[in-house]
């Protein structure tokens, strides 16, 4: 007791300072950026992320790209077809990204990966093409029928020099669908037949990955595609910008310009005054030499109508011997609409 006595007296808390921080403990916080704010006042939206298997692109640009290699798949399957002389049928089996850990360790063993760069662009891509899929090819390069070559060992050298010719035509049509945003030039820098020492990236690398299923006589298998995604984000960007500038809808006032077409159009131009209101009876009775008396305002109020339809206002005087009307200002189009006129036609 002899020591509480001795500490001074603001080490204590009161009750009520007491309950004050039990109230703030007890409310929800939520922790944004180094910051705490209330759940009250909080305006975010909570969403479900998969941190073993993170999107690292959004749905829109995912789509966007899709779109753009379904493109390149048709061009592509023409033109096998034609180099092979045979249908190759291909089909996108899977779209996504990735990071090159996963990849790797995805990779058959064994395959033939083939490890490109596209110039100018940085980083080194993977091409990974199933060794059936590839012995059937290279018999049909021989002068084979196309049957499938139930083979399960590596490549030979002659084999991989012809695939290397089929790996060319798919990284040229892939180049090609980007000649839009650049030029691309495809160089094959070597070969692989597994991917478990590969070291082209970093293990958290983001990987764009294509799965193409390929038919291809009695053979079907899979080929891939990954691509390093530092490497086409300069021509994502690119792609983005000019989609924007494609959508985005710019109007332009339109001049008017003066034809010489029009120098003969001939415009029927009347000039009318709302001058004052009478009877049937009254008409009837007017006679030669009687006078109708208007306001003097009347003549500043003096309608034009071209072709029937009232223009401009002006104001009615004499030019020598002549009577003129000396425009004062034009109407706009709503007291164009509710104007009136007499319902003359003049021929």
């Amino acid at each position: 007791m002899a020591d509480e006595a001795e500490k001074p007296s603001g080490e204590f808390l009161d009750q009520s300072e007491i309950d004050r921080l039990l109230a703030q403990q007890a409310q929800p916080q939520i922790h944004t950026g180094g910051v705490l704010r209330d759940k009250a006042d909080a305006a975010l939206k909570v969403q479900p992320y998969d941190f073993r298997n993170p999107a690292f692109l959004s749905e829109t640009e995912l789509r966007r790209l899709r779109l753009l290699h379904e493109d390149f798949i048709r061009y592509l399957s023409a033109r096998l077809s034609l180099y092979l002389r045979m249908e190759f049928g291909l089909k996108m089996a899977q779209f996504t990204t990735l990071t090159y850990a996963k990849f790797t360790e995805a990779l058959p063993n064994p395959t033939h990966l083939s490890l490109f760069k596209v110039e100018p662009l940085i980083g080194i891509g993977i091409l990974d093409v199933n060794p059936r899929l590839a012995l059937t090819i290279a018999d049909r390069l021989l002068g084979g029928k196309g049957n499938s070559v139930k083979a399960d060992r590596h490549l030979t050298e002659i084999e991989i020099a012809l695939v290397e010719d089929v790996v060319m035509i798919l990284l040229e049509e892939w180049c090609a669908q980007w000649k839009g945003e650049q030029e691309l030039r495809p160089h094959l820098i070597g070969h692989e037949n597994s991917g478990q020492f590969l070291q082209t990236a970093a293990r958290d690398a983001v990987i764009l990955a294509m799965t193409l299923e390929c038919t291809f006589g009695d053979c079907t298998e899979q080929i891939q595609l990954g691509v390093p995604y530092f490497t086409i984000e300069p021509l994502v960007k690119k792609m983005q910008a000019r989609q924007q500038r494609d959508s985005a809808v710019v109007q332009t006032a339109k001049r008017a310009e003066w034809q010489a077409s029009y120098d003969r159009i001939t415009v029927p131009v009347r000039a009318e005054w709302d001058a004052f209101e009478v009877t049937l009876r009254e008409v009837t009775q007017l006679r030669v030499g009687d006078v109708i008396e208007v306001r003097p305002s009347v003549c500043a109020e003096t309608r034009i109508l071209m072709n029937g339809t009232p223009k401009f206002i002006g104001t009615v005087g004499l030019d020598t011997d002549r009577v003129a009307v000396q425009i004062s200002r034009k109407l706009p189009s709503e007291e164009i609409f509710n104007a009136q006129s007499d319902g003359r036609k003049v021929s």
